[in-house]
């Protein structure tokens, strides 16, 4: 059920993006499992996308990863507060990543709460980039995780079918410094479903 490697090796990662939205995501940490249906993502391209952390070639600490052969985690950490859990796609040195940026929660809830500090499911448990790391356990340490492995998986799940309908396009969120860039439409969210950030 796990996605192959040549998934993540497709050249359109705003396709990817949006091929991405019901699939399943699901993270072991410390032993613990805890499962979603992704149903808001962003797309980043490496080349020519001025939102993109490696635009224009930036090659740093941080970014690295990003240039690695696609079908890894990029996990970098925001406003030194949240940890954000990108998926590296396309060939090595193209740079193109896709931000989870919200899941519905499956399996190990009770596990989510906990990390979360929260009594109740509600829709805020894991929307928000921020949000559905802390639930899943992702941070730092899951930078460069190979995607086809144990830790961190995405899965197809056939029982899973969505209208062309449910799934919305709009503009990324929280990107004004990238000019132009801001207003390109590679976002993506089940908007059948309350376990978006910002509809």
């Amino acid at each position: 059920m796990k996605l192959p490697q040549s998934y993540y090796l497709q050249d359109d990662v705003v396709a990817i993006a949006r091929d991405m939205i019901g699939k399943k995501i699901v993270s072991v940490t410390q032993g613990k499992l805890t499962s979603g249906i992704i149903t808001e993502t962003e797309a980043y391209r490496g080349h020519d996308d001025k939102a993109c952390h490696a635009h224009l070639g930036r090659f740093t600490e941080r970014t690295k990863i990003m240039y690695e052969q696609g079908g890894v985690a990029y996990v970098y950490l925001c406003y030194g507060i949240h940890h954000l859990f990108n998926i590296i796609t396309n060939s090595k040195g193209q740079a193109d990543a896709v931000l989870i940026r919200a899941v519905e929660p499956k399996a190990g809830i009770e596990i989510m709460l906990e990390r979360r500090g929260k009594y109740e499911l509600d829709k805020t448990l894991t929307s928000g980039p921020g949000n559905f790391t802390k639930a899943f356990g992702l941070d730092r340490s899951h930078y460069g995780t190979d995607l086809t492995g144990n830790e961190v998986w995405i899965e197809k799940d056939k029982s899973l079918v969505f209208l062309e309908s449910e799934i919305t396009i709009s503009k990324r969120i929280g990107i004004d410094y990238a000019q132009e860039d801001k207003d390109l439409p590679w976002r993506f969210y089940l908007n059948s479903s309350a376990y978006v950030s910002k509809k």
